[in-house]
């Protein structure tokens, strides 16, 4: 039986009236888009991982994507494998998420010397308190509080380079006291 031309974003059927195979070509609409290409990609996320309201959010994150991008596309040659593409990338950024956060939890809860840490950090409180105020001022904004020097400098009122030069003699005098506690 001879195939009669279609749209470009048509889907063909057989006789029995099943879709049989999808076209490349864009559809016309997103709308049509996502209706042909949404229970595809949610069991295609499903099997990836594993947990149905996963794939689902995953899912329409890249859908969302695509749509916000569909004038781009749409025209393409294939915009269920840019899709697609978009849902494997959205999927491999969660799994590095997840692995990172789990990595950060289990090296928060390293077995440790509770008694020892906590005997660290005293011995350390006092080695700040002994410090002169800027000194102190400048190594809490710049090693505690992560400013760059420029930032420091701006809330204390001094230049940046006067910032590093008072963070620079505390940590001398911290290492000095730390490593001698008795001094």
């Amino acid at each position: 039986m001879e195939r009669m031309s279609r749209p470009a974003s048509a889907v063909t059927q057989r006789e029995s009236g099943r879709v049989s195979e999808r076209e490349t070509a864009a559809p016309e609409s997103f709308e049509l888009f996502f209706e042909a290409e949404h229970p595809r990609l949610l069991r295609a996320l499903y099997l990836l991982s594993g947990n149905a309201q996963e794939a689902e959010e995953i899912m329409q994150d890249a859908f969302v994507a695509v749509w916000e991008r569909w004038d781009r596309v749409g025209p393409m040659e294939s915009p269920a494998g840019y899709l697609y593409r978009t849902a494997m990338n959205r999927f491999r950024s969660r799994a590095r998420r997840a692995v990172r956060a789990a990595r950060e939890v289990a090296g928060a809860t390293e077995p440790g010397d509770a008694f020892a840490a906590a005997d660290e950090r005293d011995a350390l409180a006092r080695a700040l308190s002994r410090l002169p105020e800027r000194q102190r001022a400048a190594i809490v904004l710049v090693e505690l509080l992560g400013y760059d020097s420029d930032e420091a400098g701006g809330i204390l009122g001094v230049k940046a380079v006067t910032v590093r030069s008072l963070a620079s003699q505390a940590r001398s005098t911290l290492r000095t006291a730390l490593e001698d506690p008795d001094a």
